[in-house]
């Protein structure tokens, strides 16, 4: 079973409008929430670890979560309202985000009891990893079930306007590295977190995914650098195509253990991230975050 860990909440998506007040549709989102789904519609045997609020949001977030396969059973639930993320979209597709997230459910996560064993992958990321006091709690899952030997990954998906304190939290970013299996992240946030890919393969993770947009994805692995072209097609917006890239590669590396992570070869390497790269262009196709399904996609790679 592969544990995805973080908040969910609902994008407020420009409907096609040109006018700065136009019309804003509702859709689930949430990084870690759009890494569940995308990995249940893979045919993952998949659960979300979060704290979702009771309210008509939080019950549809949670609806999408069965529709899509994903366990429920280690979602705390809570009273508090839902957190609300207002997108705008640049000519090219891409998103910007302002968020909603002052006492809303999510923040308030608490460290659950041990995992059960059958658990070998968990991913981490986004809102979760930065916002108190629910970040100390993930933090503390991601070192605890680093521990017992599951793969980890991380997506910290950065939003800048949301982290008071950037020094403290690169320095706290570098501290979790030794607990990640698989480090993946976008350009910008490599950018923002001021390091180098190479760098950061050598502090614990076995490789680190840089996404690189229309141009493609780019791993780096210890004595190795392995690049795919992205897979061309008419963009809608880029929600959740970064985590899409984190379903198509957990589904596939999650039965492996570091050993095996560690030994995947060029073209090894090639064949998940063009996997990734193919599963992130399907979901650039559509309004909001809506990862494509296993028979969508080729299939999944086999290591």
């Amino acid at each position: 079973m592969i544990v995805v860990a973080g908040e969910s909440l609902i994008d407020l998506v420009p409907d096609g409008a040109a006018a700065p007040l136009g019309p804003l549709v509702p859709r689930r989102g949430g990084g870690p929430y759009n890494t569940a789904v995308a990995l249940g519609r893979l045919g993952a045997d998949v659960a979300f670890c979060s704290r979702v609020s009771t309210d008509a949001f939080g019950e549809a977030l949670m609806d999408g979560l069965r529709a899509a396969g994903v366990r429920t059973g280690l979602v705390q639930r809570g009273p508090e309202p839902t957190t609300l993320a207002v997108a705008t979209l640049g000519p090219d597709g891409s998103a910007g985000y302002g968020f909603y997230a002052e006492g809303t459910a999510d923040r308030l996560f608490t460290l659950p009891e041990p995992l059960p064993a059958q658990v070998r992958a968990l991913s981490f990321g986004t809102l979760s990893l930065a916002l108190e006091p629910g970040a100390s709690a993930y933090e503390a899952l991601l070192r605890r079930e680093a521990g017992r030997g599951a793969l980890t990954l991380l997506d910290p998906n950065i939003r800048a306007g949301l982290i008071p304190e950037p020094a403290a939290y690169r320095a706290r970013f570098r501290r979790w590295l030794p607990y990640v299996s698989l480090l993946k992240l976008s350009e910008e946030d490599a950018r923002w977190l001021g390091g180098d890919p190479r760098e950061w393969a050598d502090a614990g993770p076995a490789a680190v995914v840089v996404t690189r947009g229309a141009t493609g994805l780019t791993v780096y692995a210890r004595g190795l650098t392995v690049s795919v072209p992205a897979v061309p097609v008419t963009v809608a917006d880029t929600i959740g195509a970064g985590d899409t890239v984190n379903a198509a590669l957990l589904h596939p590396l999650a039965g492996l253990s570091r050993q095996e992570l560690e030994a995947l070869d060029e073209e090894a390497w090639r064949a998940l991230l063009g996997y990734a790269a193919e599963a992130a262009a399907l979901t650039c196709t559509r309004p909001g975050a809506e990862p494509p399904y296993a028979t969508e996609l080729r299939s999944v790679p086999r290591l």
